[in-house]
């Protein structure tokens, strides 16, 4: 098994990234290209900051859901199947966003393209577990979140842009447009999967897989760090561009949306920390990370615009340098089915996003960023809490060797 897996440097090796990158690009810049837009919709539909946020917690509760049954699915389908038709499936939702009558059209796409998305996150997460060599999985999940931090950046920023000096509508249609070329490329970029093995689909098989990895000692708590860590990410971002708007600093929209530049910050630092978690460990490294990013929460609350800047981009750098070490830590440590590993700790990954990011929305309404930066606080300790506790996670056993 392990010489038909591929490892750095290879012709290979530089296909999947290449594909993966598109793959993280479409997910994250189709998913995220409505956040900056939340102050217009709640100005065009008469909204609150929660309401508005129900654009975009809909589609990642959706997402969490389908994400569980995609697993499923690509056990008995396949991975690249259901990874290339998940990404046209969402670049054509997207598209018919632009064209919605009321904000309640607008809610029905981004739930059913949250619904429809589920098929790449998680199987990306699989797909490179089984197909990379162990030394280089760090790298390789760091290059596909190093992707998905660039779509993420991209999908705010162009929308922000677009919509400041045009229309949001036209901002979601070019989005749609984007990601499908992302499609195409990945499609055609890929290779087929050599080690997957077709397994047994179906809810039994669902029900049997989530028992035995909650029944892992650390998995679970990798799954917790996930609700953790992406509730305080999209919180940020949700709310600081109400702040931003506000009299007190009186930004642009695409001023605002600029900020999203500091994505690329999360492209180095994830590939960076996947680096640095193959050579000293993950249960080292984790701890560390997630402490930069309850650093630059805290830097915020400042009334400088640049101090605010700089926390942003300290709390991003850290955001994604924990998501590559905690997700390559669960495509190490699970055992099969691993695409449902994967598929639980992205589970509770946009959980987060729904449930925190709309909460968050509840604290802004009554207590304003002070209120926000102090639930993501506690939020943000619990999460270095279970960071310390992994440190003394005890390896699994290696595999029996096969005859």
């Amino acid at each position: 098994m392990s010489s038909t897996r591929i490892a750095a440097g290879s012709a290979a090796f530089k296909r999947i990234n290449r594909a993966m990158v598109f793959g993280g690009f479409s997910t994250f810049a189709l998913l995220y290209c409505v956040q900056p837009l939340m102050p217009l919709l709640a100005h065009d539909f008469a909204l609150s900051a929660a309401q508005s946020s129900l654009v975009l917690s809909l589609a990642t509760g959706a997402l969490a859901v389908s994400l569980l049954a995609s697993s499923v699915l690509s056990e008995r389908y396949g991975r690249k199947p259901l990874m290339a038709a998940s990404m046209f499936a969402g670049g054509i939702l997207t598209l018919m966003a632009a064209f919605t009558h009321s904000y309640g059209q607008l809610l029905v796409l981004r739930g059913l393209l949250g619904l429809l998305l589920g098929g790449m996150p998680a199987l990306a997460m699989a797909y490179l577990s089984e197909e990379i060599d162990g030394p280089s999985l760090g790298h390789s999940m760091g290059l596909y979140i190093g992707g998905s931090a660039f779509g993420g950046m991209a999908g705010r920023v162009l929308s922000s842009f677009i919509s400041d000096f045009w229309d949001w509508r036209i901002a979601i249609g070019t989005m749609g447009v984007a990601g499908l070329y992302a499609a195409w490329e990945f499609n055609r970029s890929l290779p087929a999967s050599t080690n997957w093995k077709p397994g047994q689909g179906g809810w039994r098989a669902l029900v049997g897989g989530t028992r035995k990895h909650l029944g892992d000692q650390g998995l679970p708590w990798l799954f917790t760090l996930s609700f953790l860590l992406m509730g305080t990410f999209v919180s940020m971002y949700n709310y600081i561009g109400y702040r931003l708007l506000g009299a007190d600093f009186g930004l642009r929209q695409s001023a605002v949306g600029a900020l999203s530049v500091l994505y690329l910050l999360g492209i180095f630092s994830s590939v960076w920390a996947g680096k640095l978690a193959d050579r000293l460990g993950r249960r080292n490294v984790l701890w560390m990370v997630m402490l930069a990013m309850l650093a630059g929460l805290l830097l915020t609350l400042s009334n400088a615009l640049a101090a605010i800047v700089a926390g942003m981009g300290l709390f991003t750098f850290g955001f994604f340098a924990s998501h590559s070490v905690a997700s390559s830590w669960v495509g190490r440590r699970a055992r099969p089915p691993q695409a449902l590993a994967s598929a639980l700790y992205l589970f509770f990954y946009y959980l987060g996003s729904s449930v925190v990011g709309w909460l968050a929305g509840v604290v802004w309404g009554h207590a304003g960023w002070g209120g926000v930066v102090a639930l993501l606080g506690a939020v943000l300790a619990g999460a270095v809490a279970v960071a310390l506790r992994l440190r003394g996670l005890a390896p699994l056993p290696a595999p029996a060797p096969t005859t």
